[in-house]
């Protein structure tokens, strides 16, 4: 790692460590009430109770019958987490694999575009939220319900940037293209899907970001584990030290999908920022 990005790392930083200062001094002043803000102290020490094993080996061992390494990862946050990212990559899944054909046949056909596009418009607005009542209904309880609400908020973004990566290529490609003689599948595959690509991965950055803050909900009302149910179960009991770890967990495991989304991105936009080398 440079020393640029050791600067840009530690510049990053100063705010957030400003910030649990802050926090800090008015939680041990008593300015707030610690039940409802508790400080961040508190807030750690919850944080590595709730990722530590619940249990020691022993007893553990004697009721699971499982290894060290399984005993390990056996604490709830390690667990919730693994679940609600295992939601989070199936739905999105779901939704980028059935996102992705559709809007390359409305970018690229008019007729196609003329046919779907009012029933998209209507439905896009439409918060994944409001279907919660429908899919209890159609799919019950436990991941079904919670796949298809996260596929569902992954599927627009994705869907509305490959249609505008279509739409957006330049005409100078294209009719270069025509003049070489490109049939309608070399043009398509190998002029308009390139150019459509960094449209489409921004279409995925986005989605995966959605399909995190839905999987919360989701688990807060359809699922009996997860980070979502873990706080909604911690504000039942006031546990609002457990709620806030829940919420920087969030943060962290959002932060570093983004990040990796980031990278990823980089890496497979490398020809289109002229870095391939």
């Amino acid at each position: 790692m440079t020393k640029r990005r050791w600067q840009d790392i530690a510049i990053g930083l100063v705010v957030p460590v400003v910030a649990i200062g802050i926090w800090q001094l008015v939680v041990s002043r008593g300015w707030v009430n610690e039940h409802v803000l508790p400080s961040p102290l508190q807030v750690w020490r919850k944080w590595v109770a709730y990722l530590l094993p619940l249990q020691d080996f022993a007893a553990w061992h004697e009721a699971n019958g499982g290894g060290r390494l399984a005993w390990m990862v056996s604490g709830e946050l390690l667990t919730d987490a693994m679940g609600s990212l295992y939601r989070v990559f199936v739905g999105f899944l779901v939704g980028a694999a059935l996102a992705l054909p559709v809007g390359l046949a409305m970018g690229a056909s008019r007729i196609a575009h003329a046919w779907l596009n009012p029933l998209f418009q209507l439905l896009r607005p439409i918060p994944p939220i409001a279907y919660i009542p429908m899919s209890m209904l159609w799919f019950g309880l436990g991941n079904p319900p919670a796949i298809f609400l996260i596929a569902l908020g992954a599927f627009f973004p994705v869907l509305m940037n490959t249609i505008a990566g279509v739409r957006q290529v330049d005409g100078i490609y294209l009719r270069a293209a025509r003049n070489l003689g490109a049939s309608g599948t070399t043009m398509f595959l190998r002029v308009i899907l390139p150019a459509a690509v960094p449209y489409i991965l921004t279409g995925m950055r986005i989605g995966i970001g959605t399909a995190f803050i839905v999987v919360i909900v989701a688990e807060m009302i359809a699922v009996n584990n997860g980070l979502g149910f873990r706080i909604s179960e911690a504000r039942e009991y006031f546990l609002s030290d457990k709620i806030i770890a829940g919420m920087i967990t969030i943060g962290i495991l959002g932060l570093a999908i983004d990040v990796g989304m980031n990278k990823l991105n980089n890496y497979l936009l490398r020809w289109h920022r002229g870095l391939e080398h």
